[in-house]
């Protein structure tokens, strides 16, 4: 079957996510979009294993409770790309903005370039599924911020130090976010706390550095070693002490 492809220019958001969603459950496996610049919700609640190839910038909340599809965007992202997706993949060849895979449960969303503020803020583990946010340039503050589950991995390609943003991990309360390179202890936010990243969290996460510099043509032999700085919750419970019934 060839593709669907479709030129959204000047299209409305609405009409254009119908005619998706109406598409994948008609069993298209494939759909292009050129000229996107700024349409929302992109993807948002489709469910299946098609592939929508996005040429430009979609709006915010692409993939919103996605379960299933891959998106590549050969482009920027706007806010929340990946926000509450189930599962599948957003695959962002340029840089994204704030709240990167908010309350991501499954799936995997990766971004080459560099991402804003609030990073997988509340991402989750659900029901056996384990969300994936990896980085290959940097990010701003808050990364990970009340995070309950999943990977953060953060690559700092042409960056040095990685992140120089503060309240990483802020509220943490499990999952776990790797850093290249060593992190100043003051970035951290309340309640995480760095640990050694050893050959055994290395051999964890190769599949998922392989995965990411496969996806974005990157030589991943730079990145197989233990130079890097592991976040984790310092309780399940971080703000507990905060509250006057305690």
């Amino acid at each position: 079957m060839d593709p669907l492809v479709i030129d959204v220019k000047g299209m409305h958001y609405s009409p254009l996510n119908k005619m998706i969603r109406e598409a994948v459950a008609s069993g298209v496996k494939e759909i292009v979009l050129n000229n996107v610049l700024g349409q929302r919700f992109i993807g948002n609640g489709v469910r299946g294993d098609a592939k929508i190839t996005i040429n430009g910038v979609p709006g915010g909340d692409l993939g919103m409770f996605m379960s299933g599809p891959e998106c590549e965007v050969f482009g920027n992202a706007e806010h929340a790309p990946g926000n509450t997706m189930d599962y599948g993949s957003l695959i962002i060849h340029g840089s994204a903005g704030d709240a990167v895979a908010h309350s991501m449960r499954g799936g995997k969303v990766f971004v080459k370039g560099s991402i804003g503020y609030r990073g997988g803020i509340h991402m989750k583990e659900y029901e056996g599924k384990r969300p994936i946010l990896a980085i290959g340039g940097t990010s701003h503050a808050f990364l990970g911020e009340y995070m309950a589950g999943g990977l953060i991995l953060v690559l700092g390609i042409g960056q040095e130090p990685t992140i120089q943003d503060r309240g990483i991990g802020s509220g943490i309360h499990g999952g776990e976010i790797v850093i290249r390179g060593d992190v100043d202890e003051k970035l951290l936010g309340v309640g995480a706390k760095k640990v050694e990243f050893t050959e055994e969290d290395l051999k964890r996460l190769t599949p998922v550095i392989i995965d990411f510099c496969e996806r974005f043509d990157i030589d991943p032999s730079q990145f197989l070693d233990t130079n890097y700085s592991r976040i984790i919750p310092a309780s399940s419970r971080p703000f507990a002490g905060k509250y006057t019934w305690e």
